[in-house]
């Protein structure tokens, strides 16, 4: 018994003795603070090391890195190390020992220093995660759902398990960091209803928190765009958090929300401008080719002059140290920027030659595009793009991918069709979504306009294979039994072969499904009918009705894009007045949700549809609004700056004539003589044509004058003055100066001299000819412009005569006595 109790304190003593050296080896490795260090208490205590101290080593070397910048870190000499071999022998060997929470640690460590993603201790840890995944914590979950993504494993089906576990416990989370996590990480297996619960689930959880990490907002935009999903309000609330952790933010997070942003169809001028402001201050700090590529990406298109002219240098002195993906992205902002600087160009064509190998195809497809865009002149680089071109269409058993190779080699100088491609053509096309079949068409269509087909029999061909082309696209549109999938379909679908051969159809099948269209839709099929032109009552009436029903779910800046569809084809619902008060009134009281220049566009397409909501008109025309306008503009594109500053121009224009109780004064004299002292000569042989025959109709060049701009600066064709007995009035007699043929008569002021002096009764005659732009397609409809022009016109005196293309060049009109007559006949108001 003696012997036994001795027996017994002996090993107790040595259990409490090795316990108290583990945790004291445990404390030694958490106080690394060289991975050195680390390796060396490996070494030395190999066979004492438990599962819990080899986890713990692994973490401690990644939080090592984590500490250090980029740059810095040395995960490639970690990876290589014996000792770090060693540890991950030993935690392949002891996982099932681990701890839950230790294997998601293990497995987020090593993936973290860049492990490879297929390695055995890799495989391991996530079939043993895999076998625990019911009873991992919300956090550990995350972090094990995480490592999943990361290994590229989106469809797999230990994937669809967290996907159910996080269904079934979505109630529960509360943490936006959890949720942003397993969000991204299970987007791809989840279903549309599933979808809008995590949404709902990120709104409520961004609305509760005060201060959320831009981090979470970060990955919240990354499940978006992996759910190729654009929900407004939800980007406009990680926009915020984004502004609010702006001193945080630098060019490798900037450069990413920027990308994202343009992903998603969003863009925020307050952004724009806080990221300028810190990208400027701090654009010397920018040395290495990676960081540099983000900021020329960011920076570049809304950069001032110097600062761009600084970017441009900078790119040419680093450009050899370019990776073929940063040279891209160069030549991607270069376009973006409208930016041809020839030194850039040629210097990024120079360096392309030792990268084209590297890009995969679609790559080399943007590619092209940059360069046929930017002006590129370098023929060797175009031949060599031809060739792995054609290389890659001979093997690409994808439609997508050979559509996308046909238009390429379409944009290519000077390039001659081979039959290979019609026959790869006609191969892919029973297979092609209407998108690729457009590409394809439109390649066609510039080869035979260009007469690039010079093989034998290569008219033929191409004719057959336009005729199978147009089948294709025929039995796409007719099998289409979804709305939704069939305007996807449509996003990208546009040109010459569209209007002319599917244009019909297309509108016919949207008729077909209009019992689909729902709120969800209304945006996407509005945009389709902006951009077809078309007036289609049946349709238009439906997203009226549906919008007016719906309006509470529908963001105000899509109700913008509806409105925008009404006004622009001037159409009116049968319900006009409730349809254009139940938009003004959501919008009205939702103002806060339109950055400054989108008011600005807003109040311009109710005020062509003839509404001004007071709201909105007083709080665009005001000192601070317009500055911080101004500010605003300095950062977005040329093109949206310019189109911007024509409608506030317009709006003004609008308010002054129709709303002259609002007293806001008219302000954009100078702009207006600057856009028309840049502009080209409008004289062109039709009006240099009439313009004689309304003198011989008149009685002599005093009567009429050319190219006229009215007070607030309308341009119209021709202006003549007749008396109360439709007798014309000389201007010289009036004391009005006439016009040279090719000059413009310029009018200062509403109240001007010349219009004083009209005997009493006389009228001013407008005479405007209308070419097809200015009707909806298929239509005699005059579009919301060209009748606002009219209204604005009739509001400063004139009698405004129109005349339609499809009449004044219609066979009735083909002599010149009948023209004379039909224009007399319209002067004088005769029936």
């Amino acid at each position: 018994m003696l012997c036994l109790r001795q027996a017994c304190l002996f090993m107790l003593r040595r259990y409490q003795a090795r316990t108290l050296s583990s945790d004291l080896l445990l404390s030694q490795i958490n106080s690394c603070t060289h991975e050195d260090e680390v390796f060396s208490l490996v070494g030395r205590n190999k066979a004492r090391l438990s599962e819990k101290h080899v986890g713990i080593a692994l973490n401690v070397l990644w939080q090592l890195q984590k500490k250090r910048p980029l740059l810095l870190r040395t995960s490639d000499y970690v990876r290589n190390h014996a000792q770090f071999l060693t540890l991950c022998i030993l935690a392949e060997n002891k996982v099932e020992h681990m701890e839950d929470e230790a294997i998601v640690d293990t497995l987020y460590s090593i993936l973290r220093l860049n492990v490879e993603d297929h390695d055995s201790l890799a495989e391991v840890l996530v079939t043993e995660a895999w076998k625990r995944l019911e009873r991992l914590s919300l956090p550990a979950l995350s972090k094990f759902a995480l490592c999943l993504y990361k290994q590229r494993r989106h469809f797999s089906p230990v994937i669809g398990k967290v996907a159910h576990i996080v269904d079934m416990k979505l109630d529960s989370i509360q943490d936006i960091r959890i949720l942003s996590v397993l969000m991204i990480s299970i987007s791809d297996v989840i279903s549309q209803s599933f979808r809008d619960r995590l949404l709902r689930k990120a709104e409520q959880l961004l609305e509760e928190k005060d201060e959320v990490h831009f981090n979470y907002a970060k990955r919240i935009l990354l499940f978006l765009q992996n759910a190729k999903l654009r929900y407004h309000p939800l980007v406009e609330k990680c926009n915020k958090i984004f502004l609010k952790s702006a001193s945080h933010l630098d060019v490798h997070t900037i450069s990413l929300i920027f990308g994202l942003y343009e992903q998603l169809g969003f863009d925020n001028a307050e952004f724009r401008l806080v990221a300028k402001q810190l990208l400027s201050e701090s654009i010397d700090d920018y040395y290495d080719p990676d960081t540099f590529a983000k900021l020329f990406f960011t920076l570049g298109p809304m950069a001032g002059s110097k600062v761009r002219e600084r970017l441009l240098v900078t790119a040419v002195r680093m450009a050899e140290e370019f990776s073929s993906y940063q040279v891209l992205a160069i030549l991607k902002t270069m376009q973006k920027m409208k930016c041809r600087n020839s030194h850039l160009l040629k210097k990024m064509a120079s360096i392309l030659h030792k990268h084209l190998d590297s890009y995969h195809v679609l790559q080399l497809v943007k590619l092209t595009q940059y360069l046929v865009v930017l002006h590129c002149h370098n023929l060797e680089l175009f031949a060599k793009l031809k060739m792995l071109l054609f290389g890659f269409l001979k093997s690409s058993v994808i439609p997508a991918d050979t559509a996308a190779i046909i238009r390429a080699l379409a944009m290519l100088p000077s390039f001659q069709v081979e039959e290979i491609i019609i026959n790869k053509a006609a191969a892919v096309l029973p297979q092609c979504r209407l998108h690729h079949l457009n590409c394809i068409a439109t390649a066609l269509v510039k080869w035979n306009h260009y007469d690039q087909l010079h093989w034998q029999n290569s008219s033929e061909l191409c004719v057959k294979l336009l005729q199978k082309l147009n089948g294709c696209g025929f039995q796409r549109l007719q099998k289409a039994n979804n709305l939704n999938l069939l305007l996807e379909e449509l996003t990208h679908v546009n040109g010459e072969w569209f209007e002319e051969v599917l244009s019909e159809e297309t509108m016919a099948m949207c008729q077909r499904l209009i019992d689909q269209i729902t709120w969800a839709n209304v945006l996407q099929l509005s945009f389709f009918l902006i951009k077809t032109n078309h007036r289609c009552p049946s349709l238009l009436d439906r997203i009226a009705s549906v919008t007016v029903e719906n309006i509470d779910k529908i963001h105000p800046l899509e109700i913008y894009f509806i409105l925008f569809l009404f006004s622009a084809l001037n159409y009116d619902p049968p319900a006009n007045e409730e349809f254009f008060e139940s938009c003004i009134q959501h919008l009205t009281s939702n103002l806060s949700c339109f950055e400054s220049h989108h008011l600005v566009l807003l109040g311009h397409v109710l005020a062509v549809a003839g509404y001004f909501p007071p709201d909105l008109i007083k709080r665009i025309f005001n000192v601070s609004f317009l500055s911080k306008l101004d500010a605003q503009l300095e950062v977005l594109p040329d093109t949206l700056k310019q189109k911007v500053h024509l409608r506030l121009m317009k709006l003004n224009r609008a308010v002054c004539l129709e709303c002259p109780e609002f007293h806001i004064p008219w302000f954009h004299e100078r702009y207006c003589q600057r856009v028309f002292c840049n502009s080209s000569s409008r004289i062109n042989p039709l009006r240099q044509h009439v313009h004689r025959m309304l003198i011989e109709i008149l009685g002599g060049s005093n009567y009429a004058r050319i190219s006229v701009l009215t007070p607030y600066y309308y341009e119209i064709d021709f202006e003549c003055i007749l008396d109360e007995n439709r007798k014309p009035l000389s201007y010289m007699a009036q004391n009005i100066p006439l016009d040279d043929v090719e000059g413009i008569h310029l009018r200062h002021d509403i109240k001007d001299e010349g219009r004083k002096a009209l005997p009493p009764g006389a009228q001013r005659i407008a005479l405007e000819f209308l070419d097809s732009k200015a009707f909806s397609k298929d239509s005699h409809h005059l579009k919301g412009e060209h009748a606002v022009k009219k209204r604005h016109l009739e509001i400063l005196g004139y009698r405004v005569v129109q005349i339609p293309h499809f009449e004044w060049n219609s066979m009735v009109l083909s002599t010149k006595g009948e023209q004379l007559e039909y224009l007399r006949k319209h002067l004088y108001g005769i029936q």
